[in-house]
């Protein structure tokens, strides 16, 4: 079983029940255990579209998936939400995230692991932190070190 980080976020329609259905989602699958799950999150949105705030959250599960089938699942859970990719960064109803699998690397444009930007996000950092006080974003170190780096980014528990 492999350990893997997955965020999740929302700012469109019911964002929290979309959040909830998401992680319903995911302890429905039968190759993957929720073993960690944040509280949800309020965040200011990041990129510059003009769009209402974002609801936040991560859940760490144990899964016998390999990266490329977790993602295709959380792409299905995405889609079962009507997740539509028509504006980078912009609003969406529901947006699943694959931040770390295990540690594993991977420059594929298909699955960048760890997540590209996760570094510099407290709507990751801070819940990771929440769900695993001992977390560590591979190759960019303790998530607790990286929440310290970061300026207010206007995130709020809910």
């Amino acid at each position: 079983m492999a350990r893997a980080v997955i965020a999740l976020g929302a700012n469109l329609g019911d964002a929290r029940a979309a959040l909830t259905g998401a992680v319903a989602g995911l302890r429905e699958l039968l190759a993957l255990e929720v073993i960690a799950e944040s509280s949800i999150y309020s965040t200011a949105p990041i990129g510059g579209v003009e769009q209402p705030d974002y609801l936040n959250a991560v859940v760490i599960a144990e899964t016998s998936l390999n990266p490329d089938e977790l993602l295709e699942a959380l792409h299905a859970i995405e889609n079962a939400w009507h997740r539509t990719r028509e504006v980078r960064w912009g609003p969406r109803t529901l947006d699943l995230d694959l931040i770390d699998y295990e540690g594993v690397t991977s420059d594929d444009p298909n699955l960048t692991l760890p997540h590209p930007r996760a570094h510099e996000r407290a709507f990751v950092l801070v819940p990771w932190q929440e769900a695993d006080s001992r977390a560590e974003l591979p190759g960019f170190g303790p998530v607790s070190t990286l929440i310290g780096s970061l300026g207010d980014q206007g995130i709020t528990i809910t």
